[in-house]
């Protein structure tokens, strides 16, 4: 099966640090997949190479066989792939289904104009669908006319949800958004993701690793910008260089 996302030696530095050095990663069509890894070890800074919000230093991105190495975040959102962020990215000034039709509106194929933009229709048919569908997914149909300043913050995480699957994405790309969740909303997010994961390929960012072991077929460990380990989850954390990696070195145990 050919890669629906792959890099190559993919690199980024901000000036002396290098915060993602020469990484390999791919992702096949329908795959879900996790990176975990210690703070600081590269793995946000690769969602943001991926999404294009940075340019990288070095190295090749390719997106259904195309390279997009060069190709502006809006446009690989045209080409079917979304994202989310740490912090909830959301328009507190508009209701919660305003955020979904602007999102929505912006990147259907027959409304990349400004002027299409502007003044086509927000209630066209096919537009009410796709929202619908996305908040009543995510359970937040009720809410559809509150202002997203309102909802509670697992609310907003839904939201931001939403609008990801409004997109219809080939690739959804979820960074961390298991945080700053109660036990509670952390269900209810798995649970989507459950539900949702075979309908497109899937990437998790999440320092809950306990969480998403039972989503994720294929896990990556990041360190000091680099791929430590990959492959199947309960095998990689097994990995003695993954465990020091989070835990330190282990003592031999010594009987007495």
């Amino acid at each position: 099966m050919s890669d629906l996302i792959s890099t190559q030696d993919l690199t980024k530095r901000f000036d002396g640090l290098v915060a993602v050095n020469q990484v390999n990663f791919s992702l096949q069509e329908g795959q879900v997949a996790g990176i975990i890894g210690p703070n600081g070890s590269g793995k946000t800074t690769l969602f943001n190479l991926l999404s294009g919000f940075f340019p990288p230093s070095a190295g090749r991105i390719t997106f259904c066989g195309k390279d997009i190495t060069k190709i502006p975040p809006h446009k690989r959102v045209g080409m079917g792939m979304a994202r989310t962020f740490q912090l909830v990215s959301v328009f507190d000034s508009l209701t919660v289904w305003e955020n979904l039709v602007l999102s929505t509106i912006r990147f259907k194929r027959d409304q990349q104009s400004v002027q299409s933009f502007f003044f086509a229709p927000a209630r066209k048919r096919i537009v009410v669908d796709d929202c619908l569908k996305s908040l009543e997914l995510v359970g937040l149909e009720k809410k559809a006319s509150a202002r997203t300043s309102e909802l509670s913050y697992g609310e907003k995480r839904m939201l931001e949800i939403a609008i990801g699957l409004s997109l219809k994405p080939r690739v959804l790309l979820l960074d961390e958004p298991l945080s700053g969740l109660s036990d509670h909303e952390i269900g209810g997010v798995l649970d989507l993701i459950h539900r949702v994961k075979k309908n497109f390929a899937l990437v998790i960012i999440e320092h809950k690793i306990s969480k998403i072991v039972s989503v994720v077929k294929k896990l990556s460990v990041m360190n000091e910008g680099k791929i430590l380990c990959e492959g199947d989850p309960e095998q990689v954390l097994r990995d003695p260089a993954v465990r020091e990696c989070y835990w330190g070195k282990e003592e031999e145990n010594c009987s007495t």
